[in-house]
């Protein structure tokens, strides 16, 4: 049964996450970038705080490991993966977006090599994903002419965003500090949020250019307590039963979420490029979670047939 818990909940999250890119897309002509994703960690932070101090035994890092990996969450996780994202998504679609994120589980791979060489992937998982790389190069598929284009640099930041998501899901999983999930995402949240805020004043925005419009509170909303709440709970409960390459694997559904919603609800068309780069990917996943998919297959058949 866990297997079956650890799939829906990887479903559920692949959701909530497609679905975000959408969110972030909505709410970003109502709010400047970084102090969109540093308001939506300020609602995010206080709710899991309080959550923590109500469900877990400790509700606070009790020694320097654990505050460690708390700042491994707060600058790569949280600030850092957010600002870049929001920055570059404002030049790109929902569904780009998505798929140029959908690099993490190669980018995780690497750096796996380097911190935890037990969760190393096969020469098939490896052109498994070398697949999901040429997807996200076939959505992408830049004009070499035009190499800094607004586009090109957008996507180019979103890249950055995944880097930064790699390498903090992989160092949390090294560090194994055994800090509780509810503790170390609310305070990952918490300390997120003020370096953004930072990063904001040092841009220069400021609340007086935000509109309070109820489109930008939905998607605020959205994004803090269901993409950021609920989906950082899940992926840390799987980060720790999967290790961090498997449940990246997430980052290859969630595009085809993101395509389906930015087009019900932004109009956002899916081209024929795009279309090509999801199959491309769709079929890195499969190679790469072969050996799970071929252990499932009788079991499934056997419930469908009973």
């Amino acid at each position: 049964m866990s297997r079956y818990r650890n799939l829906g909940l990887f479903f559920v999250l692949a959701a909530v996450w497609g679905s975000a890119f959408v969110a972030i897309k909505a709410g970003l002509s109502e709010f400047p970038p970084v102090l969109f994703a540093a308001l939506r960690y300020d609602v995010a932070g206080v709710v899991m705080l309080g959550y923590a101090a109500s469900r877990a035994n400790q509700w606070r890092p009790a020694d320097r490991r654990q505050w460690a990996t708390v700042l491994v969450g707060a600058l790569l996780l949280i600030a850092a993966y957010h600002a870049f994202l929001f920055v570059g998504e404002q030049s790109t679609t929902s569904a780009a977006a998505a798929v140029v994120v959908s690099l993490s589980p190669v980018l995780t791979t690497l750096f796996a090599r380097a911190f935890l060489p037990d969760e190393r992937l096969t020469v098939l998982g490896l052109v498994g994903s070398g697949l999901g790389l040429a997807g996200v190069a076939a959505v992408a598929h830049p004009d070499p002419a035009q190499l800094f284009a607004r586009d090109v640099v957008a996507n180019l930041l979103v890249f950055c965003a995944a880097l930064s998501f790699a390498l903090g899901s992989v160092l949390t999983t090294w560090l194994d500090a055994g800090l509780e999930i509810e503790t170390m995402e609310a305070w990952s949240m918490v300390g997120g949020a003020l370096l953004m805020h930072g990063v904001s004043l040092v841009l220069g925005e400021s609340l007086a250019a935000v509109t309070w419009s109820p489109r930008g509170l939905v998607a605020l909303a959205y994004l803090a307590l269901g993409a950021s709440a609920v989906g950082f709970l899940i992926y840390f409960d799987l980060l720790d039963r999967l290790g961090p390459v498997e449940i990246n694997l997430v980052s290859y559904v969630a595009p085809l979420v993101a395509a389906v919603v930015g087009f019900l609800f932004l109009g956002e068309v899916v081209d024929a490029w795009t279309a090509v780069g999801f199959c491309l990917i769709f079929a890195g996943f499969v190679l790469i979670k072969r050996r799970a998919i071929r252990q499932e297959v009788p079991r499934v058949r056997a419930l469908l047939g009973g």
